[in-house]
């Protein structure tokens, strides 16, 4: 018979420390899902309410670049060089 995998007194198991960092993760994860949940829950009840009030999508953010040309087209900021370029003195 072949033997695969000898088992020699050098061999290394997780222990302690290895079981104490995964149950650690654990419970942080668990604390993170449970602020995540409420902060998610503030956030849906203040959206209800704005319907309630009347106020559609006063909480979608405005747009952060409108057009500024009346025919909708906005400036190409890497035509007109006022990108982020590199220039070399």
């Amino acid at each position: 018979m072949t033997t695969l995998a000898a088992v020699s007194g050098n061999s290394v198991a997780p222990g302690t420390l290895g079981f104490l960092v995964v149950f650690g993760m654990a419970i942080v994860l668990t604390l993170l899902f449970r602020s995540m949940s409420k902060h998610l829950r503030k956030v849906n009840r203040a959206a209800r309410e704005d319907e309630q009030d009347g106020v559609p999508g006063a909480s979608a953010a405005p747009a952060v670049n409108p057009p500024s040309e009346p025919g909708g087209a906005a400036t190409d900021t890497a035509s007109t060089g006022s990108g982020n370029q590199r220039r070399d003195s």
